[in-house]
């Protein structure tokens, strides 16, 4: 995983997700050829499989680039409910003026 942006980049970060439990460990680097499988009762994947789960995982974080921009771009729920209130008072669309600035800056799908 890279921790500075949360996206999968190794095999293990696949592997972990396969099992619950301690059922596998790496000999030094985690690449493939380094993977040890510790519980008998678990067959080792090939080196396709883990590629592919892994190559999947990355394709459905990228994939959800927009609901991480969108996250960040939204202003707080506090924020939020004293647009609706004020909304509500005054006759205006602020709030949802605002959610749909975020939509368009970032729309659904996009990165």
């Amino acid at each position: 995983m890279d921790y500075s942006t949360g996206r999968p980049n190794n095999i293990m970060d696949w592997l972990v997700r396969l099992h619950d439990g301690t059922w596998f460990e790496f000999e030094g680097e985690h690449i493939y050829e380094n993977l040890i499988i510790l519980n008998e009762q678990y067959t080792k994947p090939t080196e396709e499989e883990c590629n592919a789960g892994l190559a999947q995982m990355q394709a459905d974080f990228d994939a959800a680039q927009y609901q991480r921009n969108r996250a960040s771009a939204y202003p707080s729920i506090q924020e939020q409910l004293d647009m609706q209130y004020w909304d509500s008072v005054n006759g205006t669309t602020t709030w949802a003026d605002a959610i749909a600035k975020v939509k368009a800056d970032y729309p659904k799908g996009a990165e």
